[in-house]
C-alpha cells in the first residue's frame, strides 16, 4: 500500500516559508523544525521546507523558470483569505473569480511559489471542514 508521507518544497530558508504557510494554515510549524527542514503537519502528512543551496524562484508561467509545485486551498470566504494572504506577503497573479463569485486566484508565495485559493460551487462548510459535493461517474 502507498501511502502519502510528506509533501516537500525547496526553498532559501526554510523557517521562514514555513513561517508563512503556518500562518496561512493555521497549523503550527513543527518544534524540531530548523534551518535545514521544516514542517507542518496536517494528519498523516506532513507540509516539510528543505534547504537548498542556489536555490532558483519560479517565474509563473514563464516556463525558463517553471513552477516546482503548486497548492489549492478551498476556502469559505475569498476575500477574506485574500486579505489576509496578502497581509502574510503573498502576491496576487491572477485572478480567476467568475461574476458568481465562484473560481479561483492564483498567488505567489514570498519565494516565488504559485499557489491558489478556491471556491468550488457546491461546497458546504461544516465544522469539520468543506464537504464536496458528489461528482457524476
Amino acid at each position: 500500500m502507498l501511502r502519502l508521507t510528506d509533501f516537500i518544497v525547496d526553498c532559501p530558508d526554510t523557517m521562514k516559508l514555513a513561517a508563512f504557510y503556518s500562518e496561512v494554515t493555521g497549523c503550527p510549524v513543527k518544534a524540531s523544525s530548523n534551518e535545514h527542514w521544516a514542517g507542518i503537519q496536517f494528519g498523516a502528512i506532513e507540509l516539510a521546507f528543505i534547504q537548498v543551496e542556489d536555490y532558483r524562484a519560479p517565474q509563473w508561467p514563464d516556463s525558463e523558470h517553471p513552477k516546482q509545485f503548486h497548492m489549492d486551498f478551498e476556502v469559505d470566504d475569498i476575500e477574506a483569505e485574500q486579505s489576509r494572504v496578502l497581509a502574510l506577503g503573498a502576491t496576487l497573479l491572477r485572478d480567476c473569480i467568475e461574476s458568481d463569485g465562484y473560481g479561483f486566484r492564483i498567488y505567489a508565495d514570498p519565494i516565488g511559489h504559485p499557489f491558489c485559493l478556491c471556491r468550488n460551487k457546491g461546497v458546504v462548510w461544516t465544522d469539520q471542514g468543506p464537504v464536496w459535493p458528489e461528482r457524476d461517474s
